[in-house]
């Protein structure tokens, strides 16, 4: 198996807004050479049958059998991730021949890990026919089977950055291009201890200092946000927190979201996009509840830093939520530090997931651990994923 590997990774968060595509060369360990990336948007159709599924799922857990919608989003989801493939290999100048492997996350529909229970849709057998490329799937249901979260999966790859940060910010692994090339660069430094977050469906933090690295869900991401635009506007997301901008906050609302028992919870701790309900934001404006969910989002971040066993120093954000401005300028007032996004460390904020299922499919052909017990609560370091080969 060679040591060092042209590897994509495709991600299809909880926003339901698309397939992301990167690709990285990679040992798998202290190596990452982050390449070409892409977003492939949904149409939809496809982002209606992937809510359908989420809501479906439930009632299967249940012994439902699995519905026809499940069942169609799993296909459609599939190809989608297939043209992604595609479109990434053209772009890169690439044949299929020269990447050795795709890490597929797929389509969470479903999260239960105190049921050791979680789903994502995402035929990896069917991918790797489609791309004829190795294909390696099912990253977390190892980890919630031994009784960890099974999230956040991301803490070993932002741990990787932030070491090839705090050894030289301006190595060649970052140098050139800019963003979705997988480059950018600044000789600013990054003090640790370093809170990496990332604001996707659900927003999730990784505290690194050292060789300390502790990781949890932090709480609600754009899901709620991306929820109420699409039911009152229209529109799939608050595109910069406009609509926010224009409304106010409902202090009452917001104390309400934070009474949420999981925030008490100590860490390891995971969510399901559906574990925050709307109640507390019913009846008000469309601005005005985009406001108030936008500062919930802030403020359930900000929350993460009674977990920490020390300051963290420096706050980089990634994700889809790292767009909305009303959101950053809340958490910057919350936190106290310094908040940037993950652009300023050269990272490519929206290809960060992407590259990090690459990164852990190639650890998982290696047989290393793709989780910690103090970033799931796994009892021990845990390997994971299905290996399926390319006809």
């Amino acid at each position: 198996m060679p040591e060092i590997m042209k590897v994509i990774g495709l991600m299809s968060g909880t926003s339901l807004d698309g397939v992301d595509a990167a690709l990285i060369e990679s040992d798998g360990e202290a190596l990452v050479r982050p390449g070409p990336a892409l977003t492939l948007p949904y149409d939809v159709p496809t982002r209606g049958l992937l809510r359908q599924a989420l809501e479906d799922a439930p009632a299967v857990a249940d012994g439902a059998p699995i519905s026809h919608a499940i069942r169609e989003a799993q296909r459609v989801s599939t190809e989608a991730h297939a043209t992604a493939v595609r479109a990434l290999l053209a772009r890169a100048g690439l044949s299929s021949a020269q990447v050795g492997l795709i890490g597929f996350h797929g389509q969470t529909i479903l999260h239960r890990p105190a049921g050791r229970l979680t789903w994502q849709i995402g035929d990896g057998a069917l991918l790797a026919r489609f791309t004829g490329i190795d294909v390696v799937n099912d990253f977390r249901s190892a980890d919630v089977a031994a009784g960890g979260q099974g999230a956040p999966l991301m803490p070993l790859y932002h741990a990787a950055l932030a070491r090839q940060l705090a050894r030289s910010f301006s190595s060649p692994v970052y140098g050139g291009g800019g963003p979705r090339s997988g480059g950018g660069g600044s000789s600013t430094a990054f003090t640790q201890p370093v809170a990496v977050v990332n604001i996707g469906g659900v927003s999730n933090v990784t505290y690194i200092d050292g060789d300390t690295v502790l990781a949890f869900d932090s709480g609600p991401g754009n899901a709620p946000i991306d929820d109420w635009m699409h039911r009152h506007t229209g529109r799939p997301v608050d595109e910069g927190g406009a609509l926010a901008r224009q409304g106010r906050v409902d202090e009452a609302a917001l104390k309400t979201m934070l009474a949420h028992p999981f925030f008490d919870r100590a860490p390891p701790k995971s969510l399901d996009r559906q574990d925050f309900g709307m109640e507390a934001v019913e009846g008000l404006s469309p601005a005005d509840g985009a406001a108030t969910l936008a500062a919930f989002t802030a403020a359930a971040i900000a929350r993460a830093r009674e977990h920490f066993p020390a300051t963290a120093a420096t706050w980089i954000i990634c994700g889809g939520g790292r767009h909305n401005d009303f959101l950053m300028e809340r958490l910057r007032a919350l936190v106290g530090a310094r908040v940037c996004r993950s652009e300023e460390a050269g990272w490519d904020g929206d290809a960060l997931e992407a590259q990090g299922f690459a990164y852990l499919a190639m650890r998982s052909i290696k047989g290393l651990p793709l989780s910690l017990p103090t970033t799931t609560g796994v009892p021990v370091p845990m390997t994971g994923g299905v290996l399926h080969r390319a006809p």
